[in-house]
């Protein structure tokens, strides 16, 4: 679809090529230099990058010039059920290079000197770089073009320098003592492994999107008349009737027709318990059938189904950033051009302390292979795609790294009542019929739950309200009807100004106490009487109130209705604060007060009259069911429709943030502490040294550990009462 004149794109390009954090900067600074791109953002997990551009100044060919330009190539996209070529590649590498280098290594370890032992090595090590090594050194030469330096410039000229080394004491200086052949051809074995497990352990941490793209049936049963006919999902259309039989999955979101089923949703909420579907209901695709044969009418194409829009907003989550990710930004664009420096240094200062060339040069060669900076690199976009994959296996998506860093830090939780903590329908529990009778009359046109729970108990009773002769609502108070030529008015003691209410305070506040919302009735200005209705909680809230205030959260109602009223819903679910008799509008401001005191914000609502809150909030996030996804403004969507899942989301996050510092730590401290190893520091104390060959070894399982640390992700969602959130703000 053409943008129109002054409007954004955001267009998401798979890059090939990339291998470490270094390869990200040069990219995102190509794409930041293209006129008309405003933003990019790259991922070294999913190989994307992320441009928002104005289409009147930027196109898709100046993009992927940019990104050649760098060095880099534009891929083709992949489709998450696609199978993992990446890996089967790496496989072949890793698996060709590992035969050529263990006879290097045991040859190596023998200590032979003939020349035939030197001539098999250099015919070994030699197959070995310009085979499967010969990427290294290819994408190496391509970032030299453009004037730079990355991970395969540190392993090409690692590996490189002791091949060339060690030819020239075959070749040029026969039966030479000094060979470094298992050194070249094992530096890049063992990158070359690391890289494959690399490609294993970051195609598992797609699991979520590709989960939930295999739930989606190829074919679905279309109704033409009598006959049922097999077609591929993609043909369906809108109005087209289904066929489900019990223990399939939907293929398409659709409304049931005919039928009965108890349906499995939690591939999209999370939630285990099945969910009854009527004729009526609404159904959608991906999900399970498990007892009932429905016909459905296709309401939704496969593009735009729930499950499409959920797979969406994960894929575009697990391809953002977090702000931590700034810090290893920031280093990578000079770690490389320093660990070249300093290899170059300690290459001169163990030739100028008189260590001879070879003793230098395993130096040079540890320094360069032991510093690749893919640990860093991998850091951050790991641990946000295994941390959104897994909040979407438990009904909460979230909505990038920047709302899942904010979200950890969440020390205080304004929560919306009705709807949210309540079930959002309400019911009568105290008026007579007489009263019933006019006050559903005036309410049959409204929309309010209040006035729709008045009608429908009036209905249950045998009361046929009349329509009335006129009606006018007023949002936030109540309505004016005209019934049987009276003037009616139902609402708070507000909206009933001019009208007696004397008699109706006393028992408006006792209905309050017992946690029943008072409506007043009045007739022609005088109060007729009050009716008492009853929002139930929401199965689930309770517990979540208790988890929340568990890990340390400081929690409060926010609702427009009334101080009693509200207050014994907070007494029912144990909520210290309740602030109540706010209106929609003015939600915004307690949010603002709770932020200037110091305090991280997120506010819960259903995203309809807290819209201006959850915008104001640190964090907004919506109570919303999976067909309401794409309308949810908010940083994080219970999508499960339950505030019990709150807690869980507050609990991932955090642990999210904890794996990213645990990863970054370890990047850092490895290459501070590895680096100096690696140039013999300690040999003079300890006579500790690093060879080339365990330097690359350690450096690919850095890379590898990285990744399975955040693996373990998969495994988070329980609140961990042990760790109070970090302290934001002066507590009350």
């Amino acid at each position: 679809m053409d943008a129109k004149p002054g409007e954004r794109q955001e267009e998401d390009i798979p890059i090939e090529g990339m291998t470490c954090a270094t390869c990200v900067s040069r990219v995102e600074r190509a794409l930041s230099e293209t006129p008309g791109v405003e933003h990019a953002s790259v991922n070294l997990v999913t190989k994307r990058a992320s441009v928002r551009f104005d289409p009147e100044r930027a196109t898709r060919d100046a993009m992927t010039r940019a990104i050649e330009d760098a060095g880099y190539q534009v891929g083709a996209p992949q489709r998450p059920n696609e199978p993992d070529h990446e890996a089967r590649d790496r496989a072949r590498d890793a698996a060709i290079a590992g035969a050529l280098a263990i006879p290097l290594l045991v040859l190596g370890m023998m200590h032979v000197s003939s020349a035939a032992a030197m001539w098999i090595e250099l015919v070994l090590a030699t197959a070995l770089l310009a085979g499967p090594g010969r990427t290294f050194f290819v994408l190496a030469l391509k970032a030299a073009r453009h004037a730079t330096a990355d991970m395969n410039t540190l392993v090409a000229l690692g590996a490189g320098a002791a091949w060339i080394y060690s030819a020239a004491n075959v070749l040029v200086v026969p039966h030479h003592a000094h060979v470094y052949f298992e050194a070249a051809g094992a530096i890049v074995a063992f990158v070359l492994l690391g890289r494959f497990l690399e490609a294993r352990a970051r195609h598992r941490l797609g699991d979520a999107v590709r989960g939930l793209v295999s739930m989606q049936p190829a074919t679905a049963r279309v109704l033409r008349g009598e006959k049922e006919l097999e077609t591929i999902v993609s043909a369906l259309e809108i109005g087209d009737r289904i066929r489900i039989r019990p223990g399939e999955r939907l293929p398409a979101d659709g409304e049931v027709e005919r039928g009965a089923a108890s349906i499995d949703e939690s591939m999209l909420t999370g939630e285990s318990a099945p969910v009854e579907k009527i004729t009526g209901s609404r159904v959608f695709g991906g999900t399970l059938d498990r007892d009932g044969e429905l016909v459905v009418r296709v309401t939704r194409l496969e593009k735009d189904s729930a499950l499409a829009r959920i797979v969406k907003a994960l894929e575009d989550a697990q391809g953002s950033k977090a702000p931590i990710a700034r810090l290893a930004d920031r280093v990578s664009g000079v770690f490389v051009i320093g660990v070249l420096a300093i290899a170059a240094v300690t290459l001169a200062t163990w030739l100028a302390l008189g260590a001879g060339l070879p003793i230098a040069l395993e130096r040079f060669v540890a320094v360069l292979v032991i510093a690749c900076p893919c640990a860093l690199g991998l850091a951050t976009p790991a641990a946000i795609a295994v941390g959104t994959g897994r909040g979407a296996e438990l009904g909460v998506l979230v909505k990038g790294g920047l709302a899942l860093e904010t979200a950890s830090r969440v020390d205080v939780v304004l929560v919306d009542k009705t709807g949210t903590l309540t079930t959002g329908k309400p019911v009568v529990v105290t008026a007579d019929d007489a009263v019933l009778a006019i006050a559903a009359s005036a309410e049959l046109p409204s929309e309010h739950p209040l006035g729709v729970a008045i009608v429908a108990e009036a209905r249950a009773r045998g009361i046929d309200p009349k329509p009335p002769e006129s009606f006018r609502a007023e949002p936030g108070g109540g309505v004016v009807a005209r019934v049987d030529h009276h003037e009616v008015r139902i609402g708070t003691a507000r909206h009933l100004s001019g009208v007696d209410l004397r008699d109706g305070a006393e028992r408006a506040e006792s209905l309050a106490k017992d946690g029943q919302t008072p409506v007043l009735v009045a007739r022609d200005g005088v109060l007729v009487s009050v009716i008492g209705l009853r929002d139930e909680p929401a199965p689930g809230a309770k517990r979540a109130m208790q988890r929340l205030h568990e890990m340390g959260i400081d929690v409060a109602i926010l609702s427009g209705d009334r101080s009693a009223v509200v207050e014994a819903v907070a007494k029912d679910l144990g909520v210290a604060r309740a602030i109540a008799e706010v209106r929609p509008e003015d939600k915004a401001r307690v949010v603002k007060e709770e932020r200037a005191r110091g305090h991280v914000v997120a506010m819960v609502g259903d995203g309809i009259n807290d819209a201006p809150a959850l915008a104001t909030a640190d964090v907004g996030i919506t109570v919303a069911r999976a067909a309401d996804i794409a309308a949810a403004a908010s940083d994080i969507a219970l999508v499960s429709g339950s505030i019990e899942a709150l807690p869980t989301a507050l609990a991932l996050a955090r642990a999210t943030l904890r794996t990213i510092r645990q990863n970054l730590f370890w990047a850092f401290v490895y290459n501070v502490v590895g680096i100096p190893i690696a140039a013999g520091a300690l040999y003079p104390f300890f006579g500790w040294q690093l060879s080339p060959v365990l330097a690359s070894a350690a450096m690919s399982l850095s890379s590898v550990s990285v990744l399975l640390n955040s693996l373990r992700l998969r495994r988070a969602g329980r609140v961990e009462r042990s760790e109070p959130p970090p302290a934001t703000g002066p507590r009350r």
